[in-house]
Protein backbone atom coordinates (compact mmCIF):
# COMPACT_ATOMS: atom_id res chain seq x y z
CA UNK A 1 0.00 0.00 0.00
CA UNK A 2 1.42 3.26 -1.18
CA UNK A 3 1.65 6.13 1.38
CA UNK A 4 0.49 8.71 -0.87
CA UNK A 5 -2.25 8.71 -3.14
CA UNK A 6 -3.98 10.90 -6.13
CA UNK A 7 -6.11 13.70 -4.70
CA UNK A 8 -4.32 13.75 -1.09
CA UNK A 9 -3.21 17.55 0.16
CA UNK A 10 0.62 17.35 0.58
CA UNK A 11 3.08 19.93 2.04
CA UNK A 12 6.18 20.06 0.25
CA UNK A 13 9.51 19.74 2.32
CA UNK A 14 12.75 20.61 -0.19
CA UNK A 15 13.12 22.66 -2.99
CA UNK A 16 12.44 25.94 -4.38
CA UNK A 17 8.54 25.13 -3.96
CA UNK A 18 9.27 24.38 0.05
CA UNK A 19 6.12 24.94 2.13
CA UNK A 20 3.84 25.40 -0.31
CA UNK A 21 1.03 23.42 -0.21
CA UNK A 22 -0.95 21.25 -3.44
CA UNK A 23 -2.82 18.20 -4.27
CA UNK A 24 -1.36 15.09 -6.07
CA UNK A 25 -2.34 14.47 -9.32
CA UNK A 26 -1.19 11.55 -10.51
CA UNK A 27 1.57 8.83 -9.13
CA UNK A 28 4.70 7.67 -11.50
CA UNK A 29 6.28 4.48 -10.64
CA UNK A 30 6.71 4.08 -7.44
CA UNK A 31 8.77 7.22 -6.44
CA UNK A 32 7.19 10.24 -8.32
CA UNK A 33 4.58 12.63 -8.03
CA UNK A 34 2.80 15.42 -9.94
CA UNK A 35 1.28 17.81 -7.73
CA UNK A 36 -1.11 20.78 -8.74
CA UNK A 37 1.07 24.41 -9.00
CA UNK A 38 3.95 22.90 -7.30
CA UNK A 39 7.76 22.07 -9.47
CA UNK A 40 5.76 24.31 -12.28
CA UNK A 41 8.52 24.30 -15.08
CA UNK A 42 8.78 25.89 -18.59
CA UNK A 43 8.57 23.86 -21.82
CA UNK A 44 9.25 24.70 -25.10
CA UNK A 45 6.92 22.74 -27.97
CA UNK A 46 7.36 22.70 -31.40
CA UNK A 47 4.47 23.10 -33.63
CA UNK A 48 2.50 20.20 -34.86
CA UNK A 49 0.01 21.01 -37.88
CA UNK A 50 -0.73 17.46 -38.21
CA UNK A 51 -2.57 17.30 -34.44
CA UNK A 52 -3.40 21.36 -34.83
CA UNK A 53 -1.10 22.28 -31.97
CA UNK A 54 0.53 26.06 -32.05
CA UNK A 55 4.03 26.13 -30.85
CA UNK A 56 5.41 27.88 -28.00
CA UNK A 57 6.44 28.30 -24.33
CA UNK A 58 3.97 26.42 -21.93
CA UNK A 59 3.81 26.03 -18.18
CA UNK A 60 3.26 22.45 -16.62
CA UNK A 61 4.04 20.51 -13.37
CA UNK A 62 7.29 18.44 -13.04
CA UNK A 63 7.66 15.44 -11.19
CA UNK A 64 8.56 16.02 -8.19
CA UNK A 65 10.37 12.85 -5.46
CA UNK A 66 7.97 11.75 -2.85
CA UNK A 67 10.95 12.34 -0.40
CA UNK A 68 10.32 15.64 -1.05
CA UNK A 69 6.64 15.72 0.36
CA UNK A 70 4.79 14.86 2.34
CA UNK A 71 1.12 14.37 3.63
CA UNK A 72 -0.89 17.41 5.27
CA UNK A 73 -2.26 16.56 9.03
CA UNK A 74 -5.62 19.24 9.15
CA UNK A 75 -5.62 18.20 12.44
CA UNK A 76 -2.14 20.14 13.43
CA UNK A 77 -1.86 22.07 10.05
CA UNK A 78 1.47 20.41 9.46
CA UNK A 79 3.13 18.17 6.96
CA UNK A 80 3.23 14.45 8.80
CA UNK A 81 4.49 10.75 8.34
CA UNK A 82 2.22 8.25 7.35
CA UNK A 83 2.29 4.52 8.56
CA UNK A 84 -0.06 1.78 7.90
CA UNK A 85 -1.82 -0.48 9.85
CA UNK A 86 -4.36 -3.36 10.03
CA UNK A 87 -7.34 -2.70 11.91
CA UNK A 88 -9.55 -5.46 13.12
CA UNK A 89 -11.27 -6.48 9.88
CA UNK A 90 -8.60 -7.24 8.17
CA UNK A 91 -8.86 -3.89 6.11
CA UNK A 92 -5.10 -2.17 5.82
CA UNK A 93 -5.73 1.83 6.65
CA UNK A 94 -3.13 4.74 6.65
CA UNK A 95 -2.64 6.84 10.24
CA UNK A 96 -0.43 10.06 10.88
CA UNK A 97 2.41 9.02 13.02
CA UNK A 98 2.19 12.25 15.49
CA UNK A 99 -1.33 11.42 16.60
CA UNK A 100 -2.17 8.03 15.30
CA UNK A 101 -5.27 9.02 13.10
CA UNK A 102 -6.45 7.30 10.01
CA UNK A 103 -6.21 9.11 7.21
CA UNK A 104 -8.79 6.77 4.92
CA UNK A 105 -11.68 5.72 6.46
Amino acid sequence: MNRLKKGDEVIVLAGRDKGKRGSVLRLLDSDRALVNDINVVKKHVKPDPNKGETGGIIEREAPIHISNIALFNPATNKADRVGIKTLEDGKKVRFFKSNGEVVDV
